[in-house]
């Protein structure tokens, strides 16, 4: 097999449990880019959540944000991210959502995602501190529902929450919202994005960009939003602390991410 191309989830993936890069992953990865193979970040993040990985890895290829949701490129003239692909919720289905979490689900926190803008009512929540600790992003203070009234372009919707009760959101959502794609990120974490958007989706985008097909990409992730991305790649890998669900269709399996996984692979097929 011959691999043109690496598509890697960040948490879980790329970082340890410290939400860290390991100088041996770092390298591995380094070695591969000065190869020219292109190694892109796949994340449900926003941004600025990626882009300081990015920096970190002294790499400079385009970056898929919200699980595919947004595809930036490289910086244009004005020094701001080339848009290559945007896929936002319609307005009255994000109304729709804050209304069923603010009045069925009232101990749930519900964030929105527009663009590089993450927006909250309550940026002192415990869930909110959480997330700003694990992503180094700071939110924008605002009521939900008069920036929903503003018909930004909202590319996701987190909801954040005690395991149960995420598990009793996702059962009524998916219940509601056949349009949309709902899914767990983790057992706290439930996300919504528009019914066409997928971490695979958003690597076909990039195919013709760097002239390659699907069976000359590896991609490597962990958890449940990067199971379409694995078997849609030539070569799936799962993270050794992923999901059973994730490990049995994917292609192989390799260390967790305390263990250097991703390096373990890296040097596996580009050595």
């Amino acid at each position: 097999m011959t691999l043109k191309a690496i598509f890697s989830d960040i948490d879980g993936t790329l970082l340890n449990s410290n939400h860290q890069i390991t100088e041996e992953t770092k390298k591995a990865i380094l070695k591969v880019v000065n190869n020219n193979i292109p190694f892109i970040l796949v994340s449900a993040r926003m941004p600025s959540g990626i882009l300081h990985l990015q920096q970190t890895l002294s790499i400079d290829s385009p970056i898929i944000c919200y699980s595919g949701a947004l595809i930036l490129g490289p910086d244009n003239d004005n020094g701001e991210k080339t848009i290559i692909d945007s896929t936002s919720l319609l307005q009255t289905d994000v109304q729709k959502l804050y209304k069923i979490v603010n009045e069925l689900y009232s101990s749930i926190n519900i964030s929105l995602y527009s663009h590089n803008q993450w927006v909250v009512s309550d940026s002192q929540n415990e869930w909110v501190i959480q997330e700003m600790e694990i992503t180094n992003a700071t939110p924008i203070h605002r009521q939900l529902p008069s920036f929903i009234e503003e018909n930004h372009a909202i590319h996701k919707c987190l909801c954040m929450g005690e395991p149960q009760i995420i598990n009793q959101l996702e059962s009524t959502l998916k219940d509601k919202f056949a349009n949309l794609t709902i899914y767990k990120s983790k057992d706290t974490y439930l996300e919504i994005m528009s019914g066409n958007v997928s971490k695979s989706n958003a690597i076909k985008k990039l195919e013709n960009l760097y002239h390659i097909t699907n069976q000359e990409i590896m991609a490597i992730g962990d958890n449940f939003n990067d199971m379409d991305m694995l078997k849609y790649a030539g070569l799936g890998v799962a993270m050794g602390n992923a999901p059973d669900e994730v490990k049995v269709i994917a292609d192989e399996v390799t260390l967790s991410n305390n263990e250097n996984g991703l390096k373990h692979t890296l040097q596996k097929y580009f050595d």
